[in-house]
């Protein structure tokens, strides 16, 4: 008897926690898949069977006179929002109601993962963000560009210097080393040396930040180590000398040590600068070794695409006298066109997300549609990469198309569709800073490189099924041939 009582609990429990969640959306009258018991629609990224982004398109893909689309992270629901103007709601014009992003821990739990600007709420946020928007002003940007414009220099001679008519690389690991230098210049204030040394200390931790194995391990040996040391030397530099060094964290402290009296800014302390600097590693490392790494893809199959991108590119250092400025950089419209283009079918982040804070209301549009009850602490979903594949939004989505970012036509974009940088008051705040060191990496190499598929470039290139972010599954070779100067 006893025995018959404890199955029957068994049964109920399960019922209760592995089934019952399952039918959340279903209840409600929200599209949904089959999920399945406790791992919902998670199962296939559980056994690496499909990454995160092609998930989130499975459901996308459900109805395309939907908008909105129920999701199971094994049994927690998550609302799916495919819809420009919803989108616009959520973000801006509602955005009160959903002003923060996805808690992974509590907030009395790791500093550096809750501490950076990603993981701060409400006020908090707003104190951070006050902060370090000061790093990314136009006048800071200029600054910053002649210490990429040297990473770049020195990119160039590393492949320069080997011996082949066809230098053969693996795209996420040199370019990696690239964006390493750069973190370490402008971020940090020293060179790290990343290009020339293989096993260079900051360049494999760097590394490990985006590998789900030793990212938290990489959080603790860069944040408990390394960034503290060199936090206190800004520090020290800026209260006895008042030296003015023009890298990014300095720059945050001084305006951190500046404001100090201020009541806001007193809740903020060297930890909280600490746990954000560790952003710039995840964010300057990844996003942009991926993007270059993409983009250098789709120019390696497109020649004419290439070619013409070189001809203004060489213009523009014609124009300066064969050293690359900012303000010619930034001129250069074709450039702007290939980025935009990449950063639509390659986002570097496949989707963004907003914590409903206050219960919400999504009213009906449709006659078939019937109010939704978002409550609060419910997770919504931006599917970035979804909405920008989309033919209803970009006909031929496939297809790499600069000329989709013309003049002529960019005007014709629905803003709530293009989403490369997020939404709203928490957008990226370094896209001005990533746009400018891809745009300097693309100037240097097309002018001295032509960049061609080899033997080993994987066609089509497959996505990674280990990382959040965007990336080629193996690394993406491809091959760097010297250009004939006329």
């Amino acid at each position: 008897m006893l025995q018959l009582i404890l199955l029957g609990l068994v049964v109920v429990l399960f019922y209760w926690y592995a089934i019952k969640p399952m039918s959340y959306w279903r209840e409600r009258g929200v599209l949904q898949q089959k999920p399945m018991w406790l791992f919902g629609d998670s199962w296939r990224i559980f056994l690496r069977l499909e990454s995160f982004a092609s998930m989130f398109q499975r459901a996308y893909d459900l109805d395309p006179n939907s908008r909105i689309v129920g999701i199971y992270q094994f049994t927690t629901p998550v609302l799916l929002i495919k819809d420009p103007q919803l989108l616009k709601k959520v973000t801006l014009k509602d955005a009160e109601y959903f002003m923060n992003r996805r808690q992974v821990l509590p907030e009395n739990g790791d500093p550096l993962f809750t501490k950076n600007l990603i993981g701060l709420k409400d006020q908090k946020w707003r104190n951070m963000r006050h902060i370090l928007t000061p790093s990314f002003t136009s006048s800071k940007m200029k600054t910053m560009f002649a210490l990429i414009d040297e990473c770049c220099i020195k990119f160039v001679k590393h492949i320069s210097q080997k011996d082949q008519e066809v230098v053969k690389v693996t795209m996420m690991d040199i370019v990696g080393r690239f964006a390493c230098d750069v973190i370490a210049s402008t971020a940090f204030g020293f060179r790290s040396n990343a290009m020339e040394d293989p096993n260079n200390d900051f360049y494999v931790m760097s590394e490990d930040l985006t590998n789900f194995t030793t990212a938290r391990k990489s959080f603790k040996i860069i944040g408990f180590m390394l960034v503290p040391k060199l936090l206190e030397v800004s520090v020290k530099c800026y209260e006895t000398y008042c030296l003015s060094m023009d890298y990014m964290i300095h720059i945050c402290i001084i305006h951190f040590l500046s404001e100090k009296s201020s009541s806001a800014i007193q809740e903020i302390n060297v930890e909280d600068i600490t746990a954000h600097a560790i952003i710039f590693f995840f964010a300057g490392f990844d996003s942009v070794s991926s993007l270059i790494s993409f983009m250098s893809y789709e120019l390696a199959l497109h020649p004419d695409i290439q070619a013409r991108l070189r001809q203004e590119i060489d213009a523009g250092f014609k124009e300066c006298n064969g050293k690359m400025n900012y303000e010619t950089l930034m001129k250069m419209k074709y450039l702007d066109m290939v980025i935009s283009e990449s950063l639509r079918k390659w986002p570097s982040f496949p989707l963004s997300d907003r914590w409903c804070n206050k219960t919400y209301t999504l009213e009906p549009e449709a006659p078939n549609e019937k109010p939704i009850i978002i409550q609060k602490d419910l997770l919504i979903i931006i599917p970035i990469k979804a909405i920008h594949r989309d033919p209803k939004y970009f006909p031929d989505p496939e297809r790499f198309d600069p000329e989709r970012f013309s003049d002529e036509n960019k005007d014709k974009i629905d803003p709530y569709t293009y989403l490369p940088f997020g939404l709203g008051p928490r957008n990226c705040i370094g896209s001005r800073f990533a746009l400018m060191e891809i745009k300097s990496w693309f100037a240097h190499v097309l002018h001295n490189f032509e960049i061609v598929p080899t033997a080993d470039t994987q066609i089509p290139v497959q996505e990674s099924k280990k990382t959040f972010t965007l990336q080629p599954e193996d690394g993406l070779k491809l091959g760097f041939k010297r250009c004939q100067k006329i």
